[in-house]
């Protein structure tokens, strides 16, 4: 039987932090030779951290990215080790260095490189131009990276059909949204079962910026069966022996890869390195090699992990989010302001969730608005998360503003400029606050709020990190009862059940300003992220007044979105890296 034995490094980074990925990456290594594994494979741009972004355009970056590769090239001679790094030739490639016997193999630089959505690849890569297949222990193994994969005519057809590769290891850094991994995990089965080959796919984790990355590496038999997955937005080492003779058991019940092979004349460039990697008959295996003969009828395999349900994944991306995007910033505590609602609770629980309780700080900031009600509610719910709540009443010091500003108003009445002051006070506070002690601000605004501009610029939205920035309000509640479910009242029925409101004004709802969430969320989804018009939004069955009203609010709003404070990435399409619609824009789709 013909074996390679597997370890897929699913590890996280931090972008920029070269000298901490190395160290990082050694110490997997070592994971590695202790699970006696013959090759071990770590994730797109592993020593950089992805996505890099304009600090590819710094050749000193390049230079020590370089510079940690040539020293892991000597530090495990005894392991195939592939690891994703900025290559420098003519030009820069996102590329995989593929390491053995204190030397670097061969390189292989991304073919297609991904210039969509939260991607800009292009503005930084050359494309590589070679599909390369390692022959290793008489195995045949191909590799590429991230999005070279999702094309069936990609380097993986060549290095399979043209190469005759068995195996095929993809170094990805692929970001999380709702139903990403359903789709991902399909189209790597269909690769897998088209090739009839192994697939071993290597999965960045954590969250940067915008982004999280959510892991669940795989390994994919030749056939389609998922025969290993990797933990959801956990590190993880998956270790697993692949039986090659398998692939050539199915691939003489496949005629179409002999029709395949006669029809393709494409000579790709092969790197041949049996000499480099396989034993001679008079050679000993290093001891972390040496087969044990209790594994020598079992094939080895990392469990087979059960998918977690969307809102449970929802919850982990949001939790890493906060939890990498606090601790890889340097900050230790957060601040939140707490209002009686169900976005601030939310964002609360999820803070405690990520970070601890001791390092969470609730602001309590009522006005003469703020009913008995929201108090008793936010008391209730520090309570039930165990963080401490400070209270600082804003009434006297809206009052003075008042006064301040009454000869500028004169005798104009009131109107939303006196609500939106309220808010505006309460961020002075919580960024002094912030200041003083160092807690980042997490804000609290949904997407369904961001996307129509009911948010207070320079008020609700000043802070450093907007968690819910891209869960619509029917998902917060939908997430609130979920965790309910797995902790029961750990977000008072009250502050779920109530109607939304800002309490800025007398009796306040929501409802007052803006369509029902459950109406107003579908129209937002269908605009935003399936780029629906008009027309096509109100054949779906929605008042076409309604539908209007909401597209307007959008198009006008974009000028506060710009300003707001990153958030994690859930969806399709987020605001942010994934919206770029101008500013100044005159063209309306109503």
């Amino acid at each position: 039987m013909r074996r390679l034995r597997l370890g897929l490094a699913q590890m996280n980074p931090t972008v920029g932090d070269i000298p901490g990925n190395l160290a990082h990456i050694k110490d997997m290594i070592g994971h590695a030779r202790s699970e006696r594994a013959d090759l071990v494979a770590f994730p797109e741009l592993a020593l950089t951290g992805y996505p890099p972004e304009d600090l590819l355009l710094k050749p000193t970056f390049i230079e020590r990215n370089l510079k940690a590769l040539d020293e892991l090239v000597s530090f495990a001679p005894d392991l195939l080790v592939l690891v994703g790094f900025v290559d420098r030739q003519d030009d820069i490639y996102n590329a995989a260095a593929v390491l053995y016997g204190g030397k670097i193999i061969g390189v292989y630089r991304k073919q297609y490189l991904p210039n969509y959505g939260v991607f800009d690849e292009n503005r930084y890569f050359q494309e590589g131009t070679e599909s390369p297949v390692l022959t290793f222990k008489s195995i045949r193994i191909g590799i590429n990276i991230c999005e070279d994969i999702w094309y069936p005519k990609g380097p993986l057809y060549t290095q399979t059909l043209m190469g005759d590769a068995e195996c095929i290891v993809n170094l990805s850094a692929s970001p999380f949204h709702a139903g990403k991994r359903e789709v991902r995990e399909g189209m790597l089965k269909t690769r897998a079962a088209d090739n009839a080959c192994y697939i071993a796919y290597v999965n960045m984790v954590g969250g940067q910026d915008e982004l999280v990355f959510d892991g669940q590496s795989l390994v994919i038999g030749p056939e389609g069966e998922i025969e290993s997955r990797g933990k959801a937005f956990q590190e993880d080492f998956l270790i697993t022996e692949l039986d090659l003779d398998q692939v050539f058991r199915v691939r003489l019940h496949d005629p179409r890869r002999r029709k395949d092979k006669l029809s393709q004349s494409e000579d790709r460039p092969l790197w041949n390195t049996d000499k480099l990697v396989n034993w001679s008959a008079g050679d000993t295996p290093s001891p972390s090699h040496h087969p044990d003969p209790k594994d020598r009828k079992v094939l080895k395999k990392s469990p087979l992990l059960t998918p977690m349900g969307k809102l449970e994944e929802i919850h982990e991306a949001l939790v890493l989010g906060v939890r990498d995007y606090v601790r890889k910033n340097q900050f230790q505590e957060v601040l939140i302001g707490l209002s009686g609602g169900i976005d601030s609770a939310l964002v609360a629980a999820i803070a405690a969730d990520a970070l601890g309780p001791e390092q969470v700080h609730g602001l309590f900031m009522p006005s003469m608005y703020t009913s008995q009600e929201s108090y008793e509610d936010v008391l209730k719910l520090s309570g039930n998360l165990r963080i401490p709540v400070e209270t600082i009443p804003i009434g006297a010091s809206f009052e003075h503003f008042l006064q301040i500003l009454s000869p500028m108003f004169k005798d104009r009445g009131r109107d939303t400029t006196e609500e939106n002051l309220q808010s505006r006070i309460r961020g002075i506070l919580m960024m002094a606050l912030s200041n003083k002690f160092h807690w980042l601000v997490l804000t609290t605004g949904n997407k369904s709020e961001m996307s129509v501009g009911y948010q207070t610029l320079y008020g609700d939205m000043a802070g450093g990190f907007a968690v819910l920035k891209d869960l619509p309000k029917t998902l917060v509640y939908d997430l609130s009862d979920y965790l309910n479910e797995r902790r029961p009242g750990l977000i008072p029925d009250r502050i779920i059940e109530k109607a939304p409101t800002a309490e800025l004004r007398p009796n306040q709802k929501d409802a007052d300003s803006l369509p029902p969430y459950e109406i107003l969320d579908p129209i937002m989804e269908a605009y935003v992220e399936d780029d629906k018009g008009l027309d096509e939004i109100v054949g779906t069955g929605f008042d076409p007044r309604i539908v209007s009203k909401v597209l307007h609010l959008i198009d006008q709003s974009e000028y506060k979105r710009r300003q707001s404070p990153p958030g994690i990435k859930l969806t399709m399409r987020a605001f942010g890296k994934d919206w770029r619609v101008p500013i100044t824009n005159r063209f309306k789709d109503i």
